[in-house]
């Protein structure tokens, strides 16, 4: 079965659960734990790079980590995010997503409604993942959408508009619990929320949040099952002491 079968076939049934990796061993690491797709996100501008937002972002730069992505993941499809500018036309749309199953991937994700770019990676064969709701290319500031009538609206045609070009799923990010749940009812994909509650047809968190890596980025909807950041912190300290008493390397840690 096609993958994103499997995934439309979990709508209603069971909760779809996706998680970013931009590197080989998280990659490796997230292959086995049963998760069901791999993201590449642009969001590793923010905790790769280093950048404020997803803005700077290029294709090369989706494209190295997608390539180290899919040398650890075996088993999990991985979905490549369209960057900014990447698809602004069909020739682009077409040419770099083309260029994502090349890296590795299997499908990828565009953000908001584009709909000729979309129609035409469908009919080509390529599966990709709506995005509406907060969009990270296109805002100014990252705020809750959908809260004024007008608002919500624009979100849950869209949501229409990409269920009926073909897409195999849509990521809802950002929106009130109630709009996200209309959409999730009305459309024949399943939606995968980020910061939309728990109606949505399954969850993705960018996994530098799930495991407390940056402590000074915590969005309300944001739960951490690890503090890494303290971990590492506390080992690199042990290591620091060691070396400067003498302690490490020791014999067990010596060739003889």
């Amino acid at each position: 079965m096609e993958f994103q079968e499997e995934i439309r076939r979990k709508k209603g049934r069971e909760k779809i659960v996706m998680l970013t990796a931009y590197d080989y061993q998280m990659a490796k690491i997230l292959d086995e734990t049963g998760i069901d797709l791999i993201l590449v996100g642009d969001s590793l501008g923010m905790v790769v790079q280093g950048h404020k937002d997803t803005k700077k972002v290029t294709m090369e730069d989706m494209l190295y980590h997608t390539r180290a992505v899919a040398r650890g993941a075996k088993k999990t499809p991985i979905i490549g995010d369209m960057p900014i500018n990447s698809c602004n036309t069909v020739e682009d749309g077409l040419r770099n997503a083309k260029r994502f199953l090349e890296a590795g991937a299997h499908g990828v994700k565009i953000e908001g409604n584009k709909p000729e770019v979309i129609k035409a990676l469908i009919n080509a064969g390529i599966p990709v993942m709506g995005h509406v709701g907060m969009l990270p290319q296109l805002s100014e500031t990252y705020r809750v959408k959908g809260k004024n009538p007008e608002e919500a609206e624009k979100i849950f045609q869209d949501a229409l508009e990409l269920d009926k070009l073909g897409v195999f799923s849509i990521v809802i990010e950002c929106v009130p619990e109630s709009l996200a749940k209309s959409i999730t009812e009305k459309v024949k994909a399943p939606t995968i929320g980020i910061g939309a509650g728990k109606h949505c047809d399954g969850q993705v968190l960018v996994i530098n949040d799930l495991l407390g890596l940056d402590e000074s980025f915590k969005p309300k909807f944001v739960k951490r099952y690890a503090n890494l950041n303290s971990v590492i912190k506390d080992a690199v300290s042990k290591f620091v002491e060691e070396v400067h008493t003498g302690r490490y390397p020791d014999k067990e840690h010596t060739y003889h």
